[in-house]
């Protein structure tokens, strides 16, 4: 008995829309980009792109892959959880005080990973039993290791330090009682002076010296691994700026350790959030790169995904190599499963292009997270329309027009919720107030429809841009495609006598 097209869709799968819910699938989807290469090469430390871009996989390839960087003497230590409880939530109702606790937070923090590397890894040298001493004399080696507790230590430790005369006297105090000089800490979050030195103070610039020179020593390099960092700060915009300010300052404060290696993953949304009052140091982050996604890399991520089911390699007889090193192939692959037009008609655009066009928010950046749901969602549609009786799509296809239209409300819905909402929560009553109403607006209608003044609405329309949801289009401003369904808007430019409803 021939295989149906509701068996092959009924047996099939196109993973899941986020890196850290398919970890265990991720090898056989994932696009060995150039981007990909320069990472995982060391060429770049710090990796922008706009959100479900595609950061988060490569960062959980990087660790998913630490055996094979451990034979190029490359140890992959996670700087941020990768799942569950982010560890630098505990920043979010106790953080640094001014921005120079900020930069010593993130030296004493990174100093301690390099610390608990040296002992998980047995590695020894002078240098690195100085290092370990140093921290384990500061109580930040705790024995139940964990990343939020090693943060907390060591933000403790700093304002501790930071709030005696350390940071006039570089270290060296007098107990009132016996007037027997002493330390405040061994390690000091400034150079000491020579008389706190002598006493057994040391900086934390010369402890990550000592720490470098040790790996060094070993014939090893470090990664700091630091993802997710939107999440520990979300809806806390002053405070997320002022931690990636901390950190980028730290980046280029030690930028001669070549063997401590931050590598940063972080939205290009958040980077322009940060930089846009002035970000001075901006200029000499060079080691960097911003994941773009062009028709060609959809098309090969949907063929991947198609081509890792073996019933749908078996529907259309196959071969995942050959297919995969042929763009063309692709693409005849791509309209075998689906149809060439969703919408009928010679100026309609091609499905490939729908499919973006419809995924994509303001920014027009296309996005793997949003492809990968629609993916799911199309293949929900239609199971459920060829178990109700419909018609199989015509020439062997699995997917037909109507599915492609059906799906996009989920996705649609989705994005609103979870993406932006979640993430630009003083802005919805903005949005709501649009729901129902056409997609194209005027500034008048704009400032109508939210009850203020054009001045404050044009205020407002930036926001919306720079959060992806609306976009110039002539004199007006438009809500992208991805948009319209959750809000059920209406076609069209709203027109003279919509303004005055």
């Amino acid at each position: 008995m021939p295989i149906t097209v509701v068996d092959v869709l009924r047996h099939s799968s196109f993973g899941q829309r986020t890196a850290e819910e398919e970890l265990e699938q991720l090898t056989q989807y994932f696009v060995e980009t150039e981007h990909w290469r320069r990472v995982f090469e060391g060429a770049v430390d710090i990796v922008y792109g706009p959100k479900g871009s595609g950061k988060s996989a490569i960062y959980s390839l990087i660790v998913k892959n630490e055996g094979v960087l451990f034979d190029r003497d490359i140890l992959a230590i996670p700087g941020e959880n990768p799942q569950g409880a982010v560890a630098f939530q505990s920043l979010r109702d106790d953080p640094p005080r001014d921005e120079f606790e900020f930069v010593s937070l993130w030296k004493l923090y990174i100093l301690t990973l390099c610390g608990k590397a040296f002992k998980d890894y047995s590695l020894s040298s002078e240098n690195c039993r100085e290092v370990i001493d140093a921290l384990e004399e500061a109580n930040l080696l705790p024995k139940s290791f964990t990343l939020a507790k090693a943060l907390k230590y060591a933000l403790d430790y700093v304002r501790d330090i930071a709030g005696r005369v350390e940071s006039i006297e570089g270290g060296l105090t007098v107990d009132p009682t016996t007037t027997i000089p002493g330390v405040t800490g061994k390690i000091s979050l400034r150079e000491p002076s020579a008389a706190a030195a002598k006493m057994g103070a040391i900086s934390i610039d010369e402890l990550l010296d000592k720490a470098n020179t040790a790996l060094k020593e070993n014939n090893l390099t470090i990664w700091i691994l630091l993802d997710r960092l939107d999440v520990a700060f979300s809806n806390m915009p002053q405070l997320e700026a002022n931690a990636l300010r901390a950190l980028f300052k730290y980046y280029l404060d030690t930028k001669q350790l070549s063997s401590i290696r931050p590598k940063i993953f972080l939205r290009t949304d958040i980077w322009k959030e940060i930089v846009k009052d002035g970000f001075r140091e901006a200029s000499h982050l060079e080691r960097t790169l911003t994941i773009t996604w062009k028709s060609e890399d959809i098309l090969n991520l949907i063929v991947r995904r198609l081509l890792s089911n073996r019933q749908i390699s078996e529907f259309y007889n196959a071969d995942k190599d050959d297919i995969l090193k042929d763009t063309e192939k692709q693409s005849a692959l791509f309209y075998k499963a689906c149809p060439l037009q969703v919408d009928s008609g010679p100026n309609k655009p091609e499905t490939l292009k729908w499919l973006i066009t419809r995924t994509s928010d303001a920014s027009k950046a296309a996005a793997p997270r949003e492809i990968i749901h629609m993916l799911n969602e199309l293949r929900n549609e239609q199971i459920k329309k060829l178990e109700r009786g419909d018609k199989t799509p015509p020439e062997n296809r699995l997917f037909e027009q109507t599915s492609f239209k059906d799906a996009l409300p989920s996705v649609s819905q989705t994005r609103l919720e979870q993406t932006l909402y979640a993430e630009y929560a003083r802005l919805k009553p903005f949005i709501e107030k649009l729901r129902e109403r056409r997609a194209t607006q005027s500034l008048r209608s704009l400032a109508d429809l939210w009850g203020v003044d054009e001045s404050s609405a044009l205020k407002v329309i930036g926001e919306l841009e720079e959060a992806g949801f609306l976009e110039k289009f002539g004199k007006m401003w438009r809500v992208p495609f991805l948009y319209r369904p959750a809000l059920n808007l209406v076609q069209g430019a709203v027109e003279a006598g919509d303004e005055d409803d």
